[in-house]
C-alpha cells in the first residue's frame, strides 16, 4: 500500500500562486507516475500533470506555461508550483499515484481545495 498526504491549497486572488506537495510513504520503491488531477464543481476529474520515471513531464493544455510539476524522489513528494492562477483553475486537486509490482496499482489523495477569487 501507498500512502499519500496533501498540502498546499487554500484561496488565493487571480494572478496569484500555490504550491500543492504530496508526501508519499508506504510500498514506495516501485512508484514509476506522480500526477496532480483536479475535479471542478460538476465536471469530471481531469489530468493537469504527470512525471514518470524516464519521460518528460507533460501538462494539460489549459494549465502548460503557468504550473510545473517536480518530484523530490529523496522525499518522496511530488510538487504543483502553480502560478499566475485564474478563476477557472477552480477545483480540488488530488495527488495520483501508481506503481508497478507484477501490475499496476494506483493511489488518490484525499484532495486539496484550491480556490482562486477573480
Amino acid at each position: 500500500q501507498v500512502q499519500l498526504v496533501e498540502s498546499g491549497g487554500g484561496l488565493v486572488q487571480a494572478g496569484g500562486s500555490l504550491r500543492l506537495s504530496c508526501a508519499a510513504s508506504g510500498r514506495i520503491s516501485s512508484i514509476n507516475t506522480m500526477a496532480w488531477y483536479r475535479q471542478a464543481p460538476g465536471k469530471q476529474r481531469e489530468l493537469v500533470a504527470a512525471t514518470t520515471w524516464g519521460s518528460s513531464p507533460n501538462y494539460a493544455d489549459s494549465v502548460k506555461g503557468r504550473f510545473t510539476i517536480s518530484r523530490d524522489n529523496a522525499k518522496n513528494t511530488v510538487y504543483l508550483q502553480m502560478n499566475s492562477l485564474k478563476p477557472e483553475d477552480t477545483a480540488v486537486y488530488y495527488c495520483y499515484v501508481r506503481r508497478y509490482d507484477f501490475g499496476n496499482y494506483v493511489y488518490w489523495g484525499q484532495g486539496t481545495q484550491v480556490t482562486v477569487s477573480s
